[in-house]
């Protein structure tokens, strides 16, 4: 539905999403409802990953930490998976629209954020249950690399060209990179690992958790699903902003030669 969105409102008009921005900022009506949503989930889960939700009977009070990393981890993974998807659209579909574009760097920006904190909270994690930061277990270093290769997309989309050209490189990379995550997410299975496996989505379909854990667990998932959408949203108009300003900026320079010219 975002993907949606921007191509129809932002992709085909570039100067008028710049002179939108630039007059109101990124947000709507809309955007700050979601916002405000955000806001409530994100208190939601501090009271009851901090307050209400039980200790574990072997982790005692770091299993709160869970609350933070899983939902992080599944966001990431949704946000690369958006990247790829939004990348494809641009690739395949005649149009090109560049919204789709910016939609999978936005979405990219915002999975490494995700990532980013995925690794700290594991880290920490990791220091509490097995009294150290880092191990080069199976699970760690696929997500290392993960966190690695979306930050080389980033880099890749700051190279020069148009903006064509940086749509279809970053395009062709991020369908690649995507296909690291399952590596990623099966890596506990696939080689023995310190990580431990899934707790929620376990493959006999029996989740091994206290009810008020696992119901705290999902509002982190929704919280952080609603932030991710937030933050999606106004950084693809900000990337829109960007582009018509670079365009305009061009037709000044293209303007100012032919005068001289002239």
């Amino acid at each position: 539905m975002i993907g949606e969105h921007v191509a129809d409102t932002l992709a085909t008009e570039p100067s008028a999403a710049s002179d939108d921005v630039a007059s109101s900022g990124t947000a709507t009506r809309a955007t700050r409802l979601l916002g405000a949503a955000a806001l409530v989930g994100v208190a939601w889960l501090a009271a009851f990953g901090l307050g209400f939700s039980p200790a574990d009977r072997d982790q005692r009070e770091s299993v709160r930490i869970l609350y933070v990393h899983v939902p992080s981890a599944w966001l990431a993974y949704l946000a690369f998976v958006v990247t790829a998807v939004a990348s494809g659209l641009y690739l395949f579909r005649r149009s090109h629209a560049l919204g789709w574009d910016r939609v999978a760097g936005a979405s990219a920006e915002v999975g490494v954020l995700f990532m980013g904190i995925t690794l700290v909270s594991g880290m920490l994690w990791g220091r509490l249950t097995w009294g150290v930061f880092w191990e080069w277990d199976a699970r760690l270093t696929t997500t290392a690399f993960l966190f690695v290769t979306y930050v080389g997309y980033l880099a890749v989309r700051g190279l020069g060209g148009s903006h064509q050209q940086r749509a279809r490189r970053s395009a062709v990379l991020a369908l690649l990179a995507v296909l690291e995550i399952p590596l990623v997410h099966w890596s506990v299975r696939l080689w023995r690992s310190l990580h431990q496996e899934a707790t929620v989505l376990r493959p006999d379909g029996d989740v091994k958790m206290d009810g008020l854990m696992l119901f705290t667990l999902f509002v982190g998932i929704v919280a952080f699903t609603l932030m991710y959408a937030w933050l999606v949203v106004h950084r693809q108009r900000t990337l829109a902003a960007e582009d018509a300003a670079d365009d305009a900026g061009l037709d000044r320079a293209l303007a100012a030669r032919r005068a001289e010219v002239g």
